[in-house]
């Protein structure tokens, strides 16, 4: 049912891989949620109050952009079984998804100081996993790159004669071509030569564990980064993973005075409204621009 329902929203609903695996892994919490994989005829005879039941389970203790995703990705879920014709009934509209509002919360971001700290820590851990990681970093720190961006490269991506890569950014489907520098290229070439086990896959990441396989998704990366940025000493309030680092070098080509335009070229961005989130962490920018607050205290 679930390669079925990756097809209709890749085909009907025209969505990117990565969100369409992120809809996917919400369906299949859905469908074992009781322990047990539900079947067409539970499905069938769903009702409100089962869904109302999974989503107090599942939301209780999680912010409202968290809830947000998970009620929009049974909503799609739900709606995809009545236009399938498993349910009687469009259920869909019975979930209600929390409102956000965009750009309400400060994006997390990395100092300059933590970045260092994280990727020479990593460096001196010459383990397989040690070298896999450190490259991982390599490639998040240095160009800013989405996470799934980074277990989508492939060994065909790298061009070693012209030092460069193609990256296939996840959300707008467009590809770019960038400057494989020499610090990220040896450390490719070290996981490649001493870290990567033998596999048949094309992925250029793979798992430490049999069988070598890619990541699933970007969202594999949070465990491994989140552990490499405790090893080293740093504990980021909030969710702090993967795309730290792509807030962070966005603020370090903010304050290299780089355009608003070029910084979403650089990072894959379709439209400049996307770097708006990234403006409110460049605080030294800002109070060039603050205005001043009246008094409001009455004059004698």
């Amino acid at each position: 049912m679930c390669t079925e329902y990756g097809q209709w929203l890749r085909e009907w609903r025209g969505l990117a891989d990565e969100t369409v695996d992120g809809l996917l892994a919400e369906a299949q919490r859905f469908l074992c949620s009781d322990g047990r994989c539900k079947g067409a005829q539970t499905l069938m005879h769903m009702t409100v109050p089962d869904i109302d039941c999974y989503l107090q389970r599942r939301v209780s203790l999680l912010r409202r952009v968290s809830r947000k995703g998970i009620a929009s990705g049974l909503r799609s879920f739900v709606r995809y079984l009545y236009e399938t014709g498993r349910t009687d009934r469009d259920l869909s509209r019975f979930i209600i998804v929390p409102t956000t509002y965009a750009y309400e919360s400060i994006p997390s971001a990395l100092r300059p100081a933590d970045i260092s700290a994280v990727l020479g820590a990593t460096r001196h851990d010459r383990s397989p996993i040690g070298l896999r990681d450190y490259a991982i970093l390599m490639m998040l720190s240095t160009y800013g790159l989405r996470a799934g961006e980074v277990t989508r490269l492939r060994l065909e991506d790298i061009d070693w004669r012209a030092d460069r890569f193609y990256v296939r950014h996840t959300k707008t489907g467009s590809q770019s071509v960038l400057p494989l520098l020499p610090s990220v290229g040896d450390a490719l070439l070290d996981y490649l030569r001493r870290g990567r086990p033998a596999s048949d896959v094309r992925e250029i990441f793979v798992r430490a564990r049999a069988p070598y396989r890619g990541f699933r998704n970007g969202s594999s990366l949070y465990t491994p980064v989140r552990r490499r940025l405790e090893a080293a000493g740093i504990y980021p309030v909030g969710k702090c993973g993967p795309h730290a680092f792509r807030h962070a070098r966005a603020i370090s080509l903010l304050r290299a005075e780089v355009s608003v335009k070029g910084i979403g070229d650089l990072l894959g961005h379709r439209s400049a409204g996307s770097i708006a989130a990234y403006l409110k962490l460049a605080t030294e920018h800002l109070r060039g621009v603050a205005l001043d607050v009246p008094n409001s205290e009455r004059q004698p």
